[in-house]
């Protein structure tokens, strides 16, 4: 499993984690598209805009491997900000290949699409 070095290990100050410690024996949490509803509470999209914006300074653009990072903070973006680079997609795998979609994330979260710049 390939650790991301530099990539900031969780939110300041709370539990929300971005970077896991060891890989899994049994294999990688599958990701999985999960639907982020308008009711979610407001330390929860802090998580998710502070995720993407270090997913975007640290790869901007480029193809990237799964690697370290937590697989729930990746579901909340996969299948929109955060898409597959690879046909076949093995979503139990940490050296998948994953890649942002600017015009997506623009979208979602512009203010953090234009405070980290178009890398």
């Amino acid at each position: 499993m390939l650790k991301h070095r530099g990539f900031p290990g969780r939110l300041t100050g709370t539990d929300f984690q971005f970077t896991i410690r060891r890989a899994n024996p049994k294999g990688a949490t599958p990701l999985t598209r999960r639907e982020r509803f308008r009711d979610r509470k407001p330390a929860d999209r802090r998580a998710d805009a502070a995720f993407v914006e270090a997913l975007w300074l640290h790869f901007g653009d480029q193809p990237f491997e799964r690697g370290n990072l937590d697989a729930g903070r990746l579901s909340w973006l996969f299948g929109r900000e955060v898409i597959a680079a690879e046909d076949p997609f093995d979503p139990t795998s940490y050296e998948a290949l994953l890649v942002i979609d600017p015009v997506v994330l623009q979208q979602s979260f512009p203010d953090v699409f234009d405070r980290a710049g178009q890398a």
